[in-house]
């Protein structure tokens, strides 16, 4: 299996409900490193997994929806507890949808998976990991 990554990063805020998050219930902020693989068999055509510069500026849009934004005032994400797993998830969901609608390059639609991390800290961090297509 063949694997390119591509990373940036969030600064978010939101709460969390119920007694399992503690002190987290209240408003607090997070800052998120963002890794995305992408995963295929065989290299494309050109020899790559992905064009990394569409990847990076794929990934770099997407994540517009949650930079220096309060989760809690999406609509979206209305009653959600946005936690790192939730948003590894909805990372990845969009970022699928992305490549299906062409916008990583003529020979994205060959990737096999995809996988989404969310860094809190150098110790803890979430991931997602699915097959596309």
């Amino acid at each position: 299996m063949f694997t390119v990554t591509v990373r940036d990063h969030i600064m978010i805020a939101h709460s969390f409900r119920g007694a399992v998050f503690g002190p987290a219930q209240a408003l607090h902020g997070a800052t998120f490193v963002v890794d995305m693989e992408f995963q295929r068999a065989e290299l494309d055509p050109d020899n790559i997994v992905v064009d990394i510069g569409l990847a990076h500026e794929a990934l770099k849009n997407l994540l517009a929806i949650y930079n220096y934004k309060n989760l809690d005032a999406i609509e979206a994400f209305n009653g959600i507890n946005t936690t790192t797993e939730f948003l590894a998830r909805d990372i990845h969901q969009r970022m699928a949808a992305a490549i299906t609608e062409g916008k990583l390059g003529p020979h994205a639609g060959g990737l096999s998976g995809l996988k989404v991390s969310l860094h809190e800290s150098h110790v803890a961090w979430a991931s997602y990991e699915g097959a596309l297509g």
